[in-house]
């Protein structure tokens, strides 16, 4: 009998994939946690990026990021020559950041209590935009003004791999693939690891096209 008649005949169907996977003491992903809220979180990105549209950055060493940034929310995250931080008001207008639009607190708190954090309260949502070949090189989240809070991460669109570290850079780190909805979540002992993005692959998806959007909650002051 061939292997492929044993697996016709086998007593047990294979199993899902978990729809939460540990990847860290107090780190998780939770796979397709964001789909259910996609078509509010589309709409709702629309309105904060006709506020506040993507821009690359430059860091404080002088390189322009290939991941282009906004904000919404009470603060926002920039950079520039004079180094890394939370701003309330857009330097590209003066401003102050779109609101953080309700859809995107609720799921991120939702994500969070998931997570097994249940006093999350984001005042902070960076989003960024990643094209075929854009990247984000390891770092640290160490710019917000407590470390109590977890970080949830929010993936739209084409798939990515997800670097997610030891306490210094010089650490190995796994690689997590992330797919469209996926959500990643790490906080408690696990909040200052390093992590990253690997280059994006070329490809196309079916709703936001030759493009990744990712959304970082956080709470920042």
């Amino acid at each position: 009998m061939s292997p492929f008649t044993l697996d016709l005949f086998a007593d047990t169907e294979p199993e899902p994939p978990p729809k939460r996977e540990q990847i860290g003491e107090q780190a998780c992903v939770l796979r397709g946690f964001a789909l259910p809220w996609l078509d509010s979180l589309l709409t709702a990105l629309e309105e904060v990026l006709a506020v506040a549209p993507f821009r690359q950055m430059v860091t404080p060493g002088g390189f322009t990021m290939s991941v282009a940034l906004s904000s919404c929310g009470a603060l926002g995250w920039t950079t520039d020559r004079s180094g890394y931080k939370y701003t309330r008001n857009d330097p590209q207008t003066g401003q102050p950041w779109p609101k953080m639009p309700d859809v995107f607190f609720e799921l991120a708190k939702a994500a969070a209590r998931e997570a097994g954090f249940t006093d999350f309260v984001p005042d902070s949502c960076l989003i960024n935009r990643y094209v075929p070949g854009a990247k984000m090189s390891l770092h640290q989240d160490k710019d917000e003004g407590s470390y109590a809070a977890p970080i949830v991460s929010v993936s739209l669109g084409l798939p990515a791999t997800f670097l997610f570290g030891g306490f210094e850079r010089s650490d190995k780190s796994q690689r997590v693939p992330l797919l469209h909805g996926d959500i990643v979540v790490w906080g408690g002992v696990d909040r200052l690891r390093y992590h990253g993005v690997l280059p994006i692959k070329d490809g196309h998806h079916p709703r936001l096209g030759e493009q990744r959007i990712n959304f970082t909650f956080r709470k920042a002051g």
